[in-house]
């Protein structure tokens, strides 16, 4: 019985020095698995500044465009500026036929001659008791209205060239060269560039943390790219939301410029709506999105990956602001937190502090 016990022995140890090389390859294969190669950065407390973005377009102030139109049914003669151009105040526009202004005018004339000479023998009449009364009165009457008619007339006939009110830029024109023009029909318009302001259009839920003086950035183009072009502060925020574009509209103000804006001009607006003094901020690529939200993978000491469920409250190009389930001092994972699984030891890249 020894013998055979002894000869089991001999042939069950290279069984077992075989299973125990499996179980210690295994288990170096787990360890492998469970290390992740990443980069990690602490959370830090800092001051963030919570924005409302959208892209707007240069417009011209409230106040500082003029629209000129025909000054009764006419038809257009001269054209002298184009879209774009740049006019002092008194340059000439628009010129319309003058023939119906003159003839209109020297009607008027006549008839407020006519008018003054009726009303004086009424009056002296009148004094004299010779005349009634009523008759100088209503001669009078007839002469208000004669020298109504005479203002009105000469002031056509000055509006047969159209002048510009201000210094500044042509920015609408419909004038067409031999084309009737309607009285009241606005055919040119002028707007001052040395002021100018951007309507920005949010969508109802960003407009309603909008209010006026907050500051604005602006950058050129329809992204926040680059450094800023101008920056201002909010003018109004509209109370309805415009039927087309289902947005809020917001007048921005530009206050000081980097550089020459546009009108017409596309640029971003980014809107500080509130400032926090101590937020907790982490790089954008340590997010990861869950489906119901977001969450971070927090390392220990030990260099432990541990999923946390966060919330976001905002973000901006340096960050993300978590507002609950994050200290500041915390080491999360950034690049390389997509894929991680839960407790994964975390490996520091070449070249990179380990966690």
């Amino acid at each position: 019985m020894t013998r055979l016990s002894n000869f089991a022995t001999m042939l069950a140890f290279p069984l077992l020095l075989a299973v125990t090389g499996c179980e210690k390859k295994e288990a170096e294969k787990e360890k492998a698995k469970a290390e992740v190669t990443a980069e990690v950065a602490p959370a830090t407390a800092e001051k963030f500044f919570e924005v409302a973005e959208a892209v707007g377009i240069v417009t011209a102030r409230v106040g500082r465009v003029a629209s000129l139109a025909a000054p009764s049914p006419t038809r257009v003669a001269r054209v002298f500026v184009t879209t774009g151009g740049i006019v002092k105040i008194g340059d000439p526009l628009i010129e319309f036929e003058r023939a119906p202004f003159e003839s209109a005018a020297a009607s008027a004339e006549a008839a407020l001659l006519a008018a003054e000479r009726a009303a004086e023998r009424a009056k002296r009449l009148a004094d004299a008791g010779v005349g009634a009364r009523k008759d100088a009165e209503s001669a009078a009457a007839e002469l208000a209205a004669a020298t109504s008619n005479a203002v009105t007339a000469r002031r056509a006939r000055e509006l047969a060239t159209l002048r510009s009110p201000i210094a500044g830029v042509v920015t609408r024109l419909s004038a067409v060269l031999g084309a009737s023009a309607d009285a009241g029909q606005s055919l040119v318009e002028v707007s001052d560039p040395s002021v100018l302001d951007v309507v920005v259009g949010l969508d109802p839920v960003a407009a309603a943390s909008v209010q006026r003086g907050q500051s604005v950035t602006l950058f050129a183009g329809a992204a926040a790219e680059g450094t800023p072009v101008a920056r201002g502060t909010v003018a109004d925020v509209a109370m309805a939301v415009d039927t087309a574009s289902r947005g809020v509209s917001v007048r921005v103000t530009v206050d000081n410029m980097s550089r020459p804006l546009r009108f017409g001009e596309t640029v971003f607006a980014r809107v500080a709506v509130a400032e926090h003094a101590a937020a907790v901020v982490v790089p954008i690529a340590a997010l990861v999105p869950t489906g119901e939200g977001f969450r971070v993978f927090v390392v220990d000491d030990e260099g432990i990956a541990h999923a946390r469920d966060v919330k976001v409250g905002a973000r901006s190009d340096h960050g993300i602001w978590v507002r609950e389930g994050l200290k500041a001092g915390e080491k999360v994972v950034t690049i390389g937190a997509y894929g991680m699984d839960d407790s994964a030891k975390v490996v520091g890249k070449r070249g990179a502090k380990a966690p």
